[in-house]
């Protein structure tokens, strides 16, 4: 295998692998979020992290080079909104576990010698990205004498070429993966169980208890016979201020969204423009240049098999002579007619072989093409196809043979298609497409069916300018117009628009309902202070948005203010509980059993059998901690006190426990709990480490 094959095939994984491969499968956080202030920093940072800065032009780069490897994992030339604020979010989410896992390695002192180093690449036990580049596909064992003509090929590089560059990366990101599983085994050495944790999860899991309940639902008092007073929302809010940490500033804004999409009139006029595109198909001399000229969606001209078409067409051009014209059709927002050029009989599958040479491969899509020319006549001459495929090959394929295996119409690129479908088996044939130039070796074909050659035009409803300017003149008379809160819903009525609300959108946003790639709109969100209105009409697609920003979240405790409105369906169920209480607390007066309490409350004894401490559920009710915890501490036939859960007041009693059977050797339970607590750790490590590290995100200045 040549040097530069090697290291262009693997770019990726150089690239990409070197920083997500051990990180994304050592530790398996979320992905990493972090807060404001927003729009700070200098003009080259993308963001800080442990004191480290991130420089966006090194932040591009990546960027840019996972955009290239998920375009090629997704076969897609392009990446939509959402997809890109994914790549985004991810390459974030590496940069930062990179640094901050770095910083953790050299503050242990942890390193890789250089006998480790290569034991690394050709050792016992080389790295799996080694084998996975010099493996023989047929073993799945390293090939040391590809490796070491590697080797020697690499030593007759300049010292400064790309390649010696690529390798020299390829092998520190070997190392890295190493210092980060090193870490990673400290992290898994310091867990332990003890022996007497191990018998009470154990228990937890094993142990039954049997109990019947009587229960006063909180939804048993209308919500307006409760008053909620300050004092309830203070005690509740500092009992668990814990829960209002808001570890990622967001912004809550409301909006209208005034609609510029197509009118009857565009739809009208679209369908006359394609009426007469029917009519000059019909008599076109050319009818590839005339799809290529007329068409909004560029698709060339192949043979189809039936139920290959869009549904509207499908049946009526199968039914047609060749020539006709059919249509127009209306389907998924586009008028379309299709002209039928030709029909044959044609194979309803074929098996076939690959040699794929890209361009980035052999140095340009010409020497792609010299390249592949040489393998065909060398199979031609009598060369073994599946040994060059293994040698040569460019894709997946090549640890195949290039097998591709057996495929239908519709499943390979059109000119890959035509050629193999419209060949015999035998054939061999060499084939440009988008993906370089392939050797083809058609292998079988099997069964036959009618095909035919289709043509169609579509030609998308889309907005006129005239419609687009009567959604804007009203979206910037609607801006014009409010000034705050009370003229913002003011003239919701008078222009009969929908009030939506964007809420809490973090700096990452990529999407919000019904407005296409709203960036332009979330950025605005966090430059703004509470109670701004935007500035101007945002033209979002099809969308003329005004908006108000109501609500910042900074990173912190959130004060009570700001999550009053959150808290008050629980405050006001610890009111009703407290209602309810006084209830009970009458019942148990005197009581000496679950049914004299039930008597004088008028609810029903409920019984309860086979629960265990660790699934504290009631069947049909909810998880309820507080009352299955109370019942483990219960003396069977002894009734509890009031127990204010999640979804009511409880009074309990339990009529016995039934204990499993004695736990004698705890080398199991304590293997499981430890495995168990390792899978925790490694998803909290990096946690952990980016709450101390204070990471700054600046990205929303550049993203």
């Amino acid at each position: 295998m040549g040097i530069m094959s090697f290291l262009r095939n693997r770019a990726g994984l150089i690239l990409v692998g070197a920083i997500g491969f051990a990180i994304v499968a050592f530790l398996l956080g979320d992905v990493v979020k972090s807060g404001g202030p927003f729009l700070h920093g200098d003009r080259t940072s993308v963001g800080e992290i442990a004191g480290e800065k991130v420089q966006i032009d090194e932040f591009k780069a990546l960027v840019e080079q996972n955009e290239t490897n998920f375009k090629q994992q997704m076969g897609q030339a392009t990446l939509n909104p959402q997809m890109a604020s994914y790549v985004l979010e991810n390459t974030w989410n590496q940069k930062v576990s990179e640094i901050l896992i770095n910083k953790e390695v050299e503050r242990l002192g942890l390193t890789v010698g250089e006998q480790e180093r290569i034991d690394l690449v050709s050792g016992r036990n080389p790295d799996p990205q080694i084998i996975q580049a010099f493996g023989n596909p047929q073993t799945g064992q390293l090939d040391r004498n590809q490796l070491a003509t590697f080797q020697n090929n690499l030593k007759t590089q300049d010292i400064k070429s790309p390649v010696r560059e690529q390798w020299v990366n390829f092998l520190l990101s070997i190392q890295r993966n190493r210092l980060f599983q090193k870490y990673n085994n400290l992290v898994k050495n310091s867990i332990y169980v003890t022996s007497l944790e191990a018998r009470e999860d154990y228990s937890q899991r094993n142990k039954l208890a049997n109990f019947n309940y009587v229960n006063l639902e909180y939804a048993s008092i209308p919500d307006n016979k409760v008053k909620i007073t300050d004092n309830d929302y203070s005690d509740y809010y500092n009992e668990n201020k814990n829960l209002f940490l808001n570890k990622e500033e967001a912004r809550t804004f409301e909006y209208v969204a005034f609609n510029g999409s197509p009118s009857k009139s565009d739809s009208t006029g679209t369908l006359k423009m394609i009426q007469k595109i029917a009519t000059d198909f019909r008599t076109t001399p050319n009818d590839s240049l005339f799809v290529s000229i007329n068409a909004d969606t560029k698709m060339p001209l192949t043979y189809m098999k039936k139920g290959q078409l869009d549904p509207a067409l499908d049946s009526a051009v199968f039914n047609a002579a060749v020539g006709t014209v059919v249509g127009p059709v209306f389907s998924n927002g586009s008028y379309k007619v299709a002209k039928l050029l030709d029909t044959r009989m044609s194979p309803d599958s074929v098996k076939a072989s690959h040699i794929l040479i890209t361009a980035a491969t052999a140095g340009s899509p010409e020497r792609a093409k010299v390249q592949a020319d040489s393998l065909y006549t060398l199979i031609k001459g009598g060369a073994n196809f599946a040994e060059l495929a293994s040698k040569f090959g460019g894709d997946a394929t090549k640890e195949k043979g290039g097998d591709l295996g057996t495929f239908a119409r519709g499943s390979m690129i059109p000119a890959f298609e035509e050629a193999v479908f419209n060949g015999k088996p035998g054939d061999l044939k060499v084939v440009t497409t988008q993906y370089g130039t392939h050797v083809i070796r058609i292998e079988k074909q099997v069964g036959s069916s009618r095909v035919a050659k289709v043509g169609v035009v579509d030609k998308i409803i889309s907005s006129s300018s005239e419609t687009q300017s009567a959604a804007f003149s009203k979206a910037s008379a609607f801006l014009s117009a409010v000034d705050d809160a009370k003229s913002f819903d003011a003239r919701v009525k008078i222009d009969g628009q929908t009030k939506l609300v964007a809420e809490n959108l973090t700096a990452s946003q990529s999407n919000i309902t019904g407005i296409e790639n709203p960036r332009e709109l979330v950025r605005w969100a966090f430059e703004a202070k509470e109670g701004d209105m935007t500035d101007k009409v945002f033209e979002l697609g099809d969308r003329f948005v005004v908006a108000r920003m109501t609500d910042i979240r900074p990173v912190g405790i959130l004060p009570l203010e700001k999550v009053k409105k959150q808290i008050e369906p629980m405050v006001r169920n610890r009111v009703k509980a407290n209602m309810l209480a006084e209830k009970f607390e009458a019942a148990l007066s005197g009581a000496s059993s679950i049914n004299q309490v039930a008597s004088k409350v008028g609810r029903p004894v409920t019984p309860v059998q086979n629960i265990v401490f660790a699934n504290p559920v009631l069947p049909g009710v909810a998880q309820e901690n507080k009352v299955v915890g109370t019942v483990f501490g219960l003396q069977p036939k002894k009734l509890s006190k009031v127990i204010k859960g999640e979804q009511g007041v409880y009074v309990v009693m339990v009529n016995g426990f039934t204990n499993p059977a004695s736990l004698t050797n705890t080398v199991n339970q304590k293997q499981q709990i430890s495995q168990a607590l390792e899978q925790r750790a490694q998803g909290q490590v990096l946690e952990v480490l980016k709450d101390k590290a204070n990471v700054k995100d600046y990205r929303i200045k550049f993203f």
